[in-house]
């Protein structure tokens, strides 16, 4: 279990990668992503949505204030969690393992209290 505070202004293009199989090549197509950026071009990956993966309908802003994203992985199942809302939940095997990263694509964005907790 990933715990993360975070603070983004808003336009960050920023979000938290985990089980990145190529440490060399993060992004959303070799890592699942928990999506931070608010003003992403398709919308339907807002904040706590897994991009490529799980949409988030309706789209929290998480822009301009303290947010936290709590993730879950517990085998094949990922839930994502942005602040003590349920957002994303996902049953899949396309990674099994690997790195956790917090991206800084563009803009504002602060971390603090990143924590992880086994299972």
């Amino acid at each position: 279990m990933l715990h993360v505070e975070f603070w983004a202004g808003d336009d960050p293009n920023s979000g938290i990668f985990h089980r990145c199989s190529d440490p060399a090549n993060i992004n959303d197509r070799t890592c699942y992503e928990a999506n931070i950026y608010d003003q992403r071009k398709d919308l339907t990956y807002g904040p706590g949505a897994i991009v490529q993966h799980v949409e988030v309908h309706p789209m929290p802003k998480a822009g301009g204030k303290w947010d936290t994203h709590e993730i879950t992985l517990n085998g094949r199942q990922i839930t994502v969690i942005l602040n003590c809302t349920k957002t994303a939940e996902l049953h899949s095997g396309l990674f099994t393992e690997g790195l956790l990263a917090l991206q800084h694509g563009a803009g504002v964005i602060k971390f603090r209290k990143v924590a992880i907790r086994p299972l």
